[in-house]
């Protein structure tokens, strides 16, 4: 008998797929197909699967073609799988001829002409296209739009900003630029706002009103009424109000917490973050549109805060360093935080420099997270015993912006609002950035 096996994602499967899988029957006895995991596939860079890995594994059983189906989770499966299941032959669309050759050690491997003009990335992207607006001040915005093109279904047709900072190699490559806000919301479906913090509340409510989905940096408002105000707004107009931190939609980032869900370092008694930088005009372009250090990396930092301890802290304080004659310009603070049973400290800062790393402290263990950690494509579990650490690796492509944009598009297909961060997160990095604005519990130095 003569064993064949072959592996693939099959989103949406359509009839290339089948013709593929009916093609690798016919060249031997026995089928075994390989339907890789969601994990797995983040890891190799595609991101932008729309069906879950069940509804995928039943979609394939379906077709009757294949005798035998099986998960693939990680890298080198392959290998054990041909030998687990004694294969003949691998099988693989002709898209990576010359890639799997060296499994020719264990089996033949056969390369089967895909079927042209039909793909999953084709059919995501006519069925989920969303015309995307850039909204902002800095070149971060050529970062999202190279992002964007690993993306289905996101085409970026508009850049809006001030005049004299249309970044010329930017603005050569989409379809319009402007200054005039309403004329971009006019001819797109949903914008990425990356101006400064005190224009988000005015752009994302003009854009909630004109029916678009919005993607706005962290923080979306200075106040948590305004952050309210925001959120029922997009309510009533069945809109996506999504928070930019890329952090949040890092698998590393995530599988982080799933393991500190599970117990792994015991009860944790405290999270530090620390997120620095020297870039004095690097997310404006003068003097009133600098952004200070609590808002341009103080919601990142509370992420982690909020996202293990929750938001019901007991006392905050926050102590800055401003410029002279500016108590709103902050170019280092530090925020302490006191829960029932824990504590979490900030330090953030455009005008220092500090080690940006992550610490979360448990009764068992703690978990390290190296600079920088908003990054993170690698973290260490470690325990009194050196012997019992271990360490975690995830791919991170894009620094998170692919995605949190895939993320974005799902949002806006299921009209909800993303998981990756709950609304009373949003709410208390809010609250934070008012208390800072306000003096509240502030110290200066």
């Amino acid at each position: 008998m003569t064993v064949v096996i072959t592996y693939g994602t099959y989103d949406l499967l359509h009839y290339g797929h089948i013709r593929l899988l009916k093609r690798a029957k016919a060249l031997g006895d026995y089928l075994i197909v390989g339907v890789t995991s969601d994990d797995f596939d983040k890891t190799r860079g595609k991101i932008n699967v729309q069906q879950p890995l069940e509804e995928r594994v039943e979609a394939v059983k379906a077709t009757g073609i294949p005798d035998k189906v099986i998960i693939e989770e990680y890298e080198g499966q392959k290998i054990d799988d041909i030998k687990r299941y004694d294969v003949d032959i691998f099988t693989v669309g002709s898209d990576w001829i010359g890639h799997f050759d060296y499994l020719n050690e264990y089996c033949k491997v056969v390369y089967l002409d895909r079927t042209q003009g039909v793909s999953s990335s084709q059919i995501r992207d006519e069925t989920d296209s969303i015309k995307l607006g850039l909204v902002g001040y800095a070149g971060y915005l050529n970062k999202v739009f190279s992002e964007s093109k690993f993306v289905n279904g996101i085409h970026v047709d508009g850049l809006c900003t001030v005049p004299g900072n249309f970044l010329p190699d930017l603005k050569s490559k989409i379809e319009f630029s402007t200054t005039d806000y309403d004329e971009m919301l006019n001819r797109i479906d949903a914008v990425y706002i990356h101006s400064h913090p005190s224009c988000h509340y005015e752009q994302i409510k003009k854009a909630l009103r004109s029916n678009k989905h919005v993607l706005c940096e962290s923080p979306i408002a200075l106040n948590v009424e305004e952050c309210v105000e925001l959120t029922e707004l997009a309510t009533r107009k069945n809109c996506i109000l999504m928070e930019s931190l890329r952090t949040a939609y890092s698998v590393a980032y995530m599988r982080m917490l799933l393991l500190l869900k599970g117990g792994k370092i015991g009860d944790v008694i405290s999270v530090d973050a620390t997120c620095t930088s020297l870039s004095t005009n690097s997310q404006g372009i003068n003097d009133e549109l600098k952004w200070n250090g609590i808002t341009a990396w103080g919601p990142t930092a509370l992420l982690p805060i909020f996202q293990i301890l929750g938001t019901d802290y007991q006392s905050i304080h926050i102590i800055s360093q401003c410029e002279e004659n500016n108590p709103t310009f902050d170019t280092f603070s530090k925020v302490d935080f006191i829960y029932p049973k824990a504590v979490a400290s900030v330090k953030v800062g455009t005008g220092a420099k500090s080690e940006g790393e992550l610490i979360i402290s448990g009764t068992k263990g703690y978990i390290y997270v190296p600079a920088p950690w908003w990054k993170t494509d690698y973290f260490e579990i470690r325990y009194e015993n050196p012997a019992d650490n271990r360490r975690y690796f995830y791919q991170l492509d894009g620094e998170g912006i692919r995605y949190e944009l895939v993320s974005f598009i799902k949002a806006i297909k299921g009209r909800k609002r993303a998981n990756e961060i709950e609304s009373s997160i949003t709410y208390a990095i809010a609250k934070v950035m008012e208390d800072f604005y306000m003096g509240n519990n502030k110290t200066y130095i």
